[in-house]
């Protein structure tokens, strides 16, 4: 089973951040919410950083705005993710650059989307 690090995981309900993570939950992944501020998102426990989290992660998605991805990227980097997800609003040109420096690949796309689902399939509340 695949494993996702959502960072800026909500638990608002009309966040992307929280919708991510039931659509990732849902599509059977291990779903590890990355959240500094909180203790659980949909009953799952958060994390308060990538190094927190207890194995391998195949996915990191991005629901931050660039600056804070920036400030990341070092920690994104050392969890050396299969995949990197800019979803829409996460995206900068200083962002791609960066990690592309450190050997990652962003991809600029919906990640909910990439695996078949629709954000708007997940209510508000």
């Amino acid at each position: 089973m695949p494993s996702i690090a959502i960072v800026g995981a909500s638990t608002d309900r009309s966040k992307y951040g929280n919708k991510a993570t039931r659509a990732f939950a849902q599509g059977g992944w291990t779903v590890y919410p990355v959240n500094p501020k909180v203790d659980a998102v949909e009953g799952l426990q958060a994390y308060k950083r990538l190094a927190d989290i207890p194995g391998p992660i195949d996915r990191v998605s991005l629901y931050v705005p660039p600056q804070v991805g920036l400030a990341m990227i070092e920690e994104i980097a050392a969890a050396a993710p299969k995949e990197f997800f800019l979803n829409p609003g996460s995206e900068s040109e200083e962002l791609v650059e960066a990690a592309k420096a450190r050997g990652l690949t962003p991809v600029q796309a919906c990640s909910i989307v990439n695996i078949g689902l629709r954000p708007d399939m997940f209510p508000d509340a």
